[in-house]
């Protein structure tokens, strides 16, 4: 066949054309005999996506040597449990100081195979610290540089940015990894067509996996500020030259549980009526820099 070896069981297949439609890219066509093959030109356009293994009812189409029945069938989900999985998650500061077991740091690692990218683009690089002896090195390392930059007076720039956090620096206190025994670093390949956000989908769905393993997590932007200053720090984390560091997420054993979900303010939500399209060129402008920004 093609390098995507597409292979249908003829036995299993009920012509349903299911393949077919869910295919975007319309790298798929029917035979003479009503079963799906690579259309010309498809071999090019397919995005490795697997919505065709996956529609399959009958379980009928095997491609890139990935047969259905290896795949994990689709089970019926409990909304209100993932609802409120989503309404008491929570950034924790509070870690026990110790390792995560090694079977959940294992399970955390394996489902970013299946985050969603854009394209299908799977490029992303995970960077883990998953050893508290390695994590204490890089904490100590990256404060104690941190407390020499802000105590520079010719360290203007710096000092600016972490402002708000020099007096808790400067006495010691670990404001930046908050005690946190594990780190992922999660970074995207500067030529990736959703560069900036495939990397906060993929740490929203370890952050709430992670937390339905009992795994406390935070999103930290003050790391995230610090790799980008200290590029000491990326070559320790592995991070490819070809990759922009998108986003810090510490996690570990909680040392604090929480009883209850919070009662946030609302956001503004509206729906959205039909019309309403006419703009001033003013407000044209405006909404161009907004966007660009």
């Amino acid at each position: 066949m093609t390098e995507m070896n597409l292979k249908i069981d003829t036995d299993k297949c009920i012509h349903c054309g299911l393949c077919i439609k869910d295919c975007m890219t319309g790298a798929l066509e029917f035979d003479e005999n009503k079963i799906p093959r690579v259309a010309q030109g498809g071999e090019n356009r397919c995005m490795k996506c697997q919505h065709c293994l996956s529609v399959c009812p009958m379980g009928a189409l095997s491609i890139f040597g990935k047969s259905p029945e290896d795949s994990e069938p689709v089970k019926e989900h409990n909304p209100d449990e993932i609802l409120n999985l989503i309404k008491t998650r929570r950034s924790y500061r509070h870690y026990k100081k110790e390792n995560l077991d090694p079977e959940i740091m294992a399970k955390l690692k394996d489902m970013l195979n299946w985050v969603p990218t854009g394209v299908n683009n799977h490029r992303l690089h995970f960077s883990f610290i998953d050893d508290i002896e390695v994590m204490n090195e890089f904490r100590d390392y990256t404060n104690k540089k941190l407390v020499k930059i802000l105590s520079n007076p010719l360290s203007n720039g710096v000092a600016k940015k972490f402002g708000r956090y020099k007096k808790a620096l400067l006495k010691g206190y670990d404001i930046v990894f908050r005690g946190a025994p594990h780190m992922v670093v999660v970074s995207s390949p500067v030529d990736a067509p959703c560069k900036d956000i495939d990397p906060v989908i993929a740490l929203s769905y370890f952050e709430l996996y992670a937390q339905s393993l009992g795994v406390a997590t935070c999103w930290c932007g003050i790391a995230y500020g610090v790799l980008r200053f200290f590029p000491e720090l990326c070559r320790q984390l592995e991070i490819p030259q070809t990759h922009k560091v998108s986003y810090v997420m510490l996690f570990g054993p909680a040392d604090i549980k929480y009883a209850r979900a919070p009662q946030p303010e609302p956001f503004t939500v509206v729906s959205v009526k039909k019309g309403n399209r006419k703009i001033s060129f003013v407000d044209k402008v405006k909404r161009l820099i907004i966007n660009a920004g």
